[in-house]
């Protein structure tokens, strides 16, 4: 009886060490999907922005927690559609997308979250007519209870239309 409770004892404990080891896994895989997601919206957004017109600049907003992109979805021109004018901004740990229906969540549990602008040389730059490509920061941690995991991820995405 005393070798079977030994055995069982030394069982639960690399039982309890796997459940640890799986929830860790799983939390980091949640940060780094949902992080990977937004990032790739957001890129693929800046490489279209400008699209369809030349009477308007692809970025009007280049703030390092705040962009506001354009582009003319219906090729008349102007920007006359609510869904022409896309803004992704952070507000407190949530990044959020502004389109024709409001300030919707993107990703939860941001921690950091900066926007670098380039212009055609290369240089940093403040003014958003001048913006060729954009560096874009992103750190998110895990909604998930239990160990915390943080991700972290870059990039940095030209403007195809300007």
């Amino acid at each position: 009886m005393a070798v079977l409770g030994v055995l069982m004892a030394g069982t639960l404990g690399i039982l309890e060490q796997g459940q640890r080891a799986y929830a860790t896994g799983a939390t980091r895989v949640e940060a780094q999907q949902n992080a990977r997601v937004a990032l790739t919206r957001l890129a693929a957004e800046i490489r279209g922005a400008g699209r369809g017109g030349r009477g308007f600049d692809a970025i009007s907003v280049a703030a390092p927690q705040r962009l506001k992109l354009h582009q003319d979805l219906n090729g008349d021109d102007l920007l006359t559609l609510s869904a022409e004018t896309v803004t992704w901004r952070l507000g407190d740990t949530t990044l959020r997308r502004s389109a024709a229906g409001g300030a919707q969540p993107v990703l939860y549990g941001v921690e950091h979250f900066a926007l670098t602008y380039f212009d055609g040389a290369g240089a940093v730059t403040t003014s958003p007519a001048a913006v060729r490509s954009v560096g874009i920061t992103l750190s998110a941690r895990s909604q998930r209870a239990g160990p915390a995991a943080t991700f972290v991820i870059a990039t940095r995405v030209r403007i195809r239309n300007r």
